[in-house]
């Protein structure tokens, strides 16, 4: 394989080549810079220790990525299992009950990869997945509005639409009452650097991203004591541990005497189920906005997530997921292989281990802006612009994906968009099992029926239709000479309005309708002296004596 193309089995050697990382590294910051307030932000929505989730955005780097089959793909604390993980926790009674869980449900995982479970994901429709990607774009607009202006309600990395007793839009209205100068001058002036400073060629090979952190930080300290001060509400805020020792002391166990606890399994099944559709869906959506256009394996990257989630669970952390936001974040910054993933997660660690003090100076608006970006990257105008032109069978599932998204959350807006894509799906299916051309033999009318390629059960009911509405005292040809296979329910029709045909004064001709089936229903057409003019059939065709 080319080298622009590397394979998932590619060594690491390749991976954190000098080639590779010239791109790879710069990305790897931005991932590391958007991860940071994510990690932190579900944690605390989840009711679980910071320290967890940063531990999860770290095994997700380190581990996951290592196992992953995908080259960009990032893994971490999902916003979408927050509830899940804050039910499971208060239901179980203990912290360390919900690792057991989480470790279980890594093991599921594993199991549904060699089960070749995430076929499922070549499965969804690619107007749905567009719809995602868009939807996650708007979102994050949205939900990062209010912390750019520095109100900080709702936990970064929210996805919901309701949250307790407001939702989106009250949560921009409130934040537009609550509006922090500081906060709001930090967030311009980090959305002029993200703008213009790739522009410059000489400067671009320096993170937009690390430069609006830096930028951020010096604000910080220059507003301090002033009008312009940023609370420290309003600042990351990772645990800060003073030697190796504490650090270790954060890491919890699960607790193994609940293994036989029917309701840590049920929550294990739950998050294993979960955490895979949300994995495959991200993985589908990154696969589709890689440059390179490769595709990932996805039962491969089912035994990722199963091995991150163990070693996660074992560890103290929370159940993971592959990202879209962080996943986007690491294309839109130029990444090239899964190297850009492993060294965020080591960017992570060094963070907490070496400057806690100073990765708590960054302020969250000028990480706002960061996702502000990324967002308007994933739900550009032209993408919209792009589906209406390829017509309506495109364009409305996924108008209603990128509006049940936003409205609801990712896996029922995507669930509804898959309601809606496949109607379109089946009937444009039921639209063409057939081509139907009309000619004249003297007075009368001969009609051709051409049978498609494939003629499933999905087009019983159009194949019915149209032979039960053909006009009286016709010749009617059936022809099954380009079909491969045809159902044996649509066989069953067609020998049903053969016997009837004649009371309609319709002579048929079946011609090389193909099937995989022996019908004991077929038997009646066989050709045999004492019948007048029927059709023979063999093992491979009916064909007109």
């Amino acid at each position: 394989m080319a080298a622009n193309h590397l394979s998932a089995s590619t060594g690491f050697k390749q991976y954190f080549s000098p080639r590779n990382l010239k791109k790879d590294f710069p990305a790897s910051v931005v991932v590391f810079l958007v991860a940071l307030p994510l990690c932190l932000g579900i944690a605390l929505a989840s009711g679980a220790p910071l320290f967890s989730g940063l531990l999860t955005g770290i095994i997700g780097g380190i581990v996951t990525a290592s196992f992953s089959g995908s080259q960009l793909s990032v893994s971490g604390p999902a916003a979408g299992l927050t509830v899940i993980v804050l039910g499971a926790i208060t239901s179980l009674g203990a912290f360390e009950t919900f690792l057991l869980a989480v470790l279980i449900a890594g093991a599921l995982q594993i199991v549904l990869g060699f089960l070749r479970a995430g076929t499922i994901g070549n499965y969804f429709p690619s107007a749905v997945i567009e719809g995602m990607l868009a939807a996650i774009g708007i979102i994050l607009i949205l939900k990062q509005i209010p912390h750019a202006v520095g109100y900080d309600a709702e936990f970064e990395g929210s996805e919901a639409f309701n949250i307790n007793d407001q939702n989106t839009f009250s949560a921009i209205s409130n934040a537009l009452s609550a509006v922090s100068m500081g906060a709001v001058i930090i967030s311009i002036v980090s959305l002029a650097v993200l703008i213009y400073w790739p522009r410059f060629k000489k400067l671009s090979g320096v993170p937009a991203p690390l430069i609006v952190v830096v930028f951020g930080i010096i604000f910080n300290k220059v507003f301090s004591g002033s009008s312009l001060e940023i609370k420290s509400e309003h600042l990351v805020n990772v645990p800060v541990v003073n030697s190796f020792g504490e650090f270790t002391a954060l890491f919890v166990s699960p607790d193994f005497s609940q293994i036989t606890n029917p309701q840590v399994w049920t929550v294990a099944a739950t998050i294993a189920i979960v955490a895979s559709l949300e994995s495959l869906l991200s993985l589908e959506a990154v696969d589709k906005i890689d440059p390179m256009k490769r595709v990932s394996p996805t039962n491969r990257e089912l035994v990722a997530q199963g091995v991150g989630n163990m070693v996660s669970g074992f560890l103290g952390g929370l159940p993971m997921t592959a990202v879209i936001v962080r996943s986007s974040a690491n294309v839109n910054a130029g990444g090239k292989t899964k190297a850009s993933a492993i060294l965020h997660g080591f960017w992570l660690m060094l963070s907490l281990l070496l400057i806690p003090g100073l990765i708590n100076s960054i302020p969250l608006s000028c990480l706002a802006a960061i996702l502000l970006v990324t967002g308007y990257k994933l739900a550009k105008i032209a993408l919209f612009k792009k589906m209406y032109k390829e017509g309506w069978a495109q364009f409305i599932p996924f108008i209603v994906t990128v509006l049940a998204v936003v409205f609801t959350d990712l896996l029922k807006g995507v669930a509804i968009g898959m309601v809606v894509g496949v109607f379109y799906i089946l009937r444009n299916n039921l639209r063409n099992p057939y081509f139907y051309t009309i000619g004249r033999n003297g007075d009368k009318k001969v009609i051709t029926i051409k049978l498609a390629e494939e003629v499933s059960f999905l087009n019983k009911a159009a194949i019915s239709y149209t032979l039960n509405h053909l006009p009286h005292e016709s010749d009617v040809v059936i022809d099954g000479s380009n079909s491969r296979y045809i159902d044996p329910d649509v066989l069953e029709i067609i020998r049903n309005f053969k016997h009837s045909a004649y009371s309609k004064g319709i002579i048929v001709q079946l011609k090389n309708i193909k099937h995989k089936y022996d019908i004991p229903q077929l038997k009646d057409l066989i050709y045999t002296p004492e019948k007048d003019k029927t059709p023979v059939v063999n093992s491979n065709s009916i064909i007109e004596n």
